[in-house]
């Protein structure tokens, strides 16, 4: 691993903390958008579930896009797309417009989330592939605490508006820096190939520090070809279909205690700001996990260490919905909760990074997050609408929780799958 190497890792580090705070800048507004408009939970459970719907197509649409054109301009195009949205949403004056902003904004989100997936795990050398993907996940909830805590300082100092102004400035931030710093990857010149590829191979092999080559390596004639449909081939369907279950069921149970902590914080009676706390902590113990899981790469199977994460995963989001008695312990209980969730999804990270070949590698992605974020919608609103029938935080809790569990015998499928 070369310096440039690692520089193009931490880049794509930060782009996915950027999508960390700009998905979660809703839930840290939600309380005062529903004082301020005057809606109830089942309407607010839509409201923060439109930009998941968003990252379900932009995940799929776009990650296919990446494959075609490449990781690069793709990235640039999603950057455009997520400060736009972000810029939008102080505008906006009823809750149709705001879901549609929130909407568009989720495009971009998820075509970054399937691109820097799969940018990382080409720019990364075979040995620490898993590691680097995982460090790259954890930068969800790195820029979840770091934005969180702006948001919270926001919030104590202005209105919920103000959050995404400064979501809107530093994602603009981010486009000088992506267009200077961040390569096409060589996987992707490699598979793409075309009458400049050695140049174009060359021109990056000398930018990140190595030696040119004189020639493209050989094509593979057993290489899937850049088409979704390739993912349902015999090769691939498996391990597509389990992959994507296990997403979509535990993405779920991360996109509930998300989601909903800041409102269900202030229900019992504190402060939005407070609530933003709590939510920054769940954000702490899930970076905590994300980086603990990282390392542990290097001494376990990733798939051994995903299973205990989400059997471990169920228990907590379970324990949180018991109820707690004051801030302190609802914040100690959201940090191990979030310790356990982002773990499992780090994880998950990983293995579909490893499940995927190159010339398929974004789109195979893009479709397991899409469709998985099919979960991370309706999450929120399943919990919402059990919150509306008169459903308990315990009972929601222990039945969200499930997802995690039904994840972790998935994976136990892909591992007979592979054997």
């Amino acid at each position: 691993m070369r310096p440039m190497q690692i520089a193009a890792v931490v880049l794509c580090v930060l782009l996915n903390a950027l999508d960390g705070f700009d998905v979660l800048a809703i839930s840290f507004a939600a309380p005062g958008i529903a004082t301020e408009w005057g809606i109830d939970r089942a309407a607010l459970g839509l409201v923060l579930s439109m930009e998941l719907i968003g990252m379900a197509v932009g995940s799929v649409l776009l990650g296919a896009l990446a494959d075609r054109i490449g990781r690069r301009p793709t990235i640039l195009l999603c950057l455009i797309g997520m400060a736009a949205g972000m810029a939008l949403v102080p505008l906006a004056g009823s809750i149709v417009a705001l879901s549609a902003i929130r909407l568009g904004t989720g495009l971009g989100i998820g075509g970054m989330l399937a691109c820097t997936n799969a940018m990382v795990a080409e720019f990364a050398n075979a040995r620490n592939r898993a590691l680097a993907v995982a460090i790259m996940a954890g930068g969800y909830p790195l820029g979840a605490v770091l934005g969180g805590s702006v948001a919270a300082w926001l919030l104590a100092h202005g209105g919920w508006r103000d959050i995404f102004l400064f979501g809107a400035i530093v994602t603009a931030g981010f486009l000088p820096l992506a267009w200077f710093l961040l390569p096409e990857s060589i996987g992707f010149l490699v598979q793409k190939r075309g009458a400049d590829a050695l140049a174009r191979i060359n021109r990056t092999l000398r930018r990140i520090g190595h030696a040119t080559v004189t020639a493209v390596p050989p094509a593979d004639a057993d290489a899937p070809r850049a088409a979704l449909a390739e993912l349902f081939s015999p090769r691939l369907a498996r391990t597509t279909i389990l992959l994507t279950i296990a997403y979509f069921a535990h993405i779920m149970t991360f996109y509930f205690i998300l989601k909903w902590v800041p409102k269900l914080v202030v229900d019992m009676g504190h402060a939005p700001a407070a609530a933003g706390g709590v939510l920054v902590w769940a954000n702490v113990g899930g970076l905590a996990g994300a980086l603990l899981l990282s390392l542990l790469t290097r001494r376990a199977p990733v798939r051994t260490l995903v299973i205990v994460a989400l059997l471990a995963s169920t228990i907590l989001v379970t324990w949180f919905g018991q109820g707690q008695s004051d801030i302190a312990q609802l914040s100690l209980v959201a940090a191990i909760a979030g310790f356990c969730t982002n773990a499992g999804v780090v994880g998950l990270y990983a293995l579909i990074a490893e499940g995927f070949p190159t010339a398929v590698r974004a789109g195979g992605t893009g479709l397991v997050i899409g469709i998985g974020r099919g979960g991370a919608a309706l999450g929120p609103i399943v919990a919402g609408l059990m919150f509306a029938a008169g459903a308990s935080l315990a009972v929601v809790a222990a039945l969200m929780a499930l997802g995690s569990l039904v994840a972790a015998g998935a994976l136990l499928g892909l591992r007979r799958a592979e054997a």
